[in-house]
């Protein structure tokens, strides 16, 4: 096999390949035996045809599509090995010249990976503001606590407050016209955690049970119905109960009943400890975060719009898997923002994820990190335990998409690498 190569730019080299012709009748011999087997061919059993009959059956450009589709991976390999390319996207072919007796003359294309040129990457000092625990953050946590084994009494003697669970009816209405889904009988809603339209809970306080009344608020412009967003709407409403807390009472045996505590001050030591971690993680985070993009900033790489195009394009399936997942379709998306506006902003996001991923890739080259049998080990632990299933059957579950493994393999990287950036430089915590 003979090779000839030419720079092009974004990348991408184009080689001209020429298989001897001896090679070429062998592809399509092979081809014509694979194909017969597949083909009814009156007087012969399948597989036993000789080639010029198969030929008047399926035509010789059929053989030939089939001879090139089982020699070109080994062809590829072959010319990627010998000139060590580093590909990232499938060859694609441009053209080529197969006539039997000839030699098979090739013309494709080869995208390769951009060449990162690393700036300082060790020894750098990177200044982090320092995550400051909020000053009602302990009275919080321990408010939620009190509220989750918090009992709730039905009142009768006094109008809804801020803080009750109220059980109503409502059925809504745009111009006077109902609308659709915008209706429940008996719906419990806490008024204090409310997810409804802005201003719809607080309307809900000071209502006397069962009594009939009116809310008037505005869907906000950018909801995800398009012909309700910005719309003013009138929701017709009936209190049937009043529900209000009852927080238990903070002391030794509560701190007993929400874990292994003995007192209060065992719970409350608990909780600070809690807080702290939570610093500390978050100073971890953000010390890591600001540490990479300090050395992404002294990066230099060329990168071709074609690898950006194939990240834009996985960014969108991740985001229509998203808004199924959310109950939305990709068409309600389409209507509010258009698709201009997502691409867009995908298309950004795509830029950054492929410059991380080559400079991650590079450092984890220049370092020799690499993924080892105990790396995947962890990570299988941590996801068996995330989910809740053990080792053996994450990695049956898990053989079945084996790209699963080349995503975890890559996770693993990027996490040793983020480490190994925090550990070689200097964070100034302020």
């Amino acid at each position: 096999m003979e090779t000839k190569i030419e720079k092009m730019p974004e990348n991408v080299v184009k080689v001209e390949i020429e298989i001897p012709a001896k090679d070429a009748v062998s592809y399509y011999n092979n081809a014509a035996k694979k194909l017969s087997q597949y083909v009814n061919i009156p007087g012969f059993r399948k597989g036993k045809a000789p080639r010029n009959v198969v030929e008047q059956n399926i035509g010789e450009e059929r053989i030939k599509h089939e001879a090139l589709d089982s020699a070109l991976p080994k062809i590829f390999s072959d010319v990627i090995k010998t000139n060590n390319f580093d590909v990232v996207a499938q060859p694609y072919v441009e053209s080529y010249n197969y006539q039997i007796g000839e030699d098979l003359k090739i013309v494709a294309k080869l995208e390769l990976r951009p060449e990162v040129t690393l700036g300082k990457y060790k020894d750098l000092t990177v200044d982090v503001e320092g995550y400051k625990i909020p000053d009602d953050a302990f009275q919080k946590s321990l408010d939620s606590l009190l509220e989750q084994s918090a009992t709730l009494v039905v009142v009768t003697d006094r109008k809804t407050e801020a803080n009750d669970i109220v059980v109503f009816d409502f059925e809504g209405f745009v111009n006077g016209e109902k609308i659709e889904h915008g209706d429940a009988k008996n719906y419990t809603l806490d008024l204090a955690h409310s997810s409804f339209i802005p201003g719809f809970a607080e309307q809900l306080v000071g209502k006397n049970l069962g009594e009939d009344f009116d809310i008037n608020v505005t869907f906000p412009e950018e909801y995800h119905e398009k012909k309700l967003a910005g719309k003013p709407a009138v929701f017709k409403c009936k209190i049937n109960e009043i529900k209000t807390k009852v927080l238990p009472e903070l002391n030794d045996e509560f701190a007993q009943k929400v874990g292994p505590f003995k007192t209060v001050d065992d719970l409350k030591a608990d909780i600070q400890s809690y807080l702290d971690r939570q610093k500390e993680d978050i100073d971890r985070t953000n010390s890591e975060k600001a540490v990479f993009e300090k050395v992404v900033e002294g990066v230099k790489v060329d990168i071709q719009q074609s690898m950006i195009d194939r990240e834009t394009d996985e960014l969108v399936a991740e985001y229509r898997q998203k808004l199924e997942m959310q109950g939305f379709t990709w068409e309600q998306a389409l209507e509010a923002q258009g698709y201009d506006s997502i691409v867009s902003e995908l298309k950004e996001d795509a830029a950054v994820r492929v410059k991380n991923s080559l400079v991650i890739d590079k450092i984890a080259k220049e370092e020799n990190i690499t993924v080892s049998q105990g790396d995947f080990g962890q990570k299988l632990a941590e996801i068996g335990q995330a989910y809740g299933m053990d080792p053996g059957t994450l990695v049956k579950n898990l053989s079945k998409t084996p790209s699963v493994f080349n995503a975890m393999s890559q996770q693993i990287i990027n996490e040793k690498v983020t480490r190994f950036l925090y550990e070689n430089n200097k964070v100034n915590l302020k």
